[in-house]
């Protein structure tokens, strides 16, 4: 996979590291099957002043679906039961193959953002936005949409923490 900079894992990784950034995703994702990578590029291309309808919002998560079914939900599954392995797969070889699957599942990650940056470029994709706040709060009322519904406080949380930017 091509390892040129990415703007948009740049901003994941500083907006996922903020406080109760990462604990919001979880609960959008273990509550509502959000995809955490979609809901980033959600915010985004709303700090760069673009707003998704919800149609737009549905070409995104279609692209990723199967990446995700197939490839990250796995990967994830294994690394979270490996977390609390029983005897007798407990012990420093499961730790190390939790480490592994943890290593191979952000490659993922990184990928399926790689790819959903490069098919849906931040400067056409989507329409202006007056401001970036709107166009935040606009893009996750659509993936909302889309999903029957996001958790009220996580979103809250993450919309405050744009905010912040």
């Amino acid at each position: 996979m091509n390892d040129a900079p990415s703007a948009f894992w740049d901003f994941s990784l500083r907006f996922y590291a903020r406080p109760g950034v990462a604990a919001a995703c979880l609960d959008l994702q273990d509550e509502a099957g959000a995809d955490v990578n979609v809901v980033l590029y959600l915010l985004f291309l709303a700090s760069q002043g673009r707003q998704l309808a919800q149609t737009e919002v549905a070409e995104i998560d279609n692209l990723v679906a199967v990446w995700r079914e197939q490839v990250v939900r796995p990967l994830r599954s294994a690394r979270r039961h490996l977390k609390n392995a029983a005897a007798p797969f407990a012990g420093d070889t499961a730790v190390r193959l939790r480490n592994e699957i943890k290593r191979s599942e952000l490659e993922a990650e990184r990928i399926q953002q790689l790819t959903i940056e490069q098919a849906f470029p931040c400067a056409t994709f989507g329409s202006a936005a007056a401001a970036p706040p709107g166009a935040a709060r606009a893009n996750l009322d659509a993936y909302a949409a889309h999903l029957g519904g996001l958790p009220a406080t996580a979103a809250r949380v993450l919309l405050e923490n744009f905010n912040q930017s």
